[in-house]
């Protein structure tokens, strides 16, 4: 049924576009299409206006009803589904000593293997300006 719908919905947008294409412009947008369009006069202008409603109500039906298709098998879920308890979050003592726990206790563990200290953070020196010299 759905795929019957996706080609519906396909012959829909082709002919809908096609329509659009066809319709005379209006030509007020920076001189741009001013001249006549592929089919003139006051009947057909018509005609094309009806049939561009008419296949955009049928491209929003077949949208809304393949929504609806697709959304029909779906189990309701709720975002707590996935939520993991507090008490369970932190890593089992296994985890964090063969380095699977997060990447900040990883560089810990590789920081204590190695014995390094992090080094002190440096201020920088004051920028003083050169003393004013005279010259004669």
């Amino acid at each position: 049924m759905q795929s019957v719908l996706i080609v519906i919905h396909l012959i829909v947008v082709i002919a809908l576009v096609i329509t659009v294409l066809l319709q005379r412009s209006e030509g007020g947008a920076l001189g741009v299409g001013g001249g006549g369009g592929f089919m003139t006069g006051r009947g057909q202008a018509n005609v094309l206006t009806r049939a561009t409603s008419i296949l955009g109500g049928l491209f929003f039906a077949t949208s809304l009803a393949l929504t609806i298709l697709a959304n029909l098998h779906r189990a309701p879920k709720s975002i707590f589904d996935g939520a993991v308890p507090a008490a369970t979050q932190s890593a089992p003592q296994s985890q964090k000593e063969t380095g699977q726990g997060n990447l900040l206790d990883q560089l810990r563990q590789m920081e204590q293997q190695r014995g390094v200290q992090a080094p002190a953070p440096v201020a920088p020196a004051p920028i003083t300006p050169p003393a004013p010299t005279s010259e004669p």
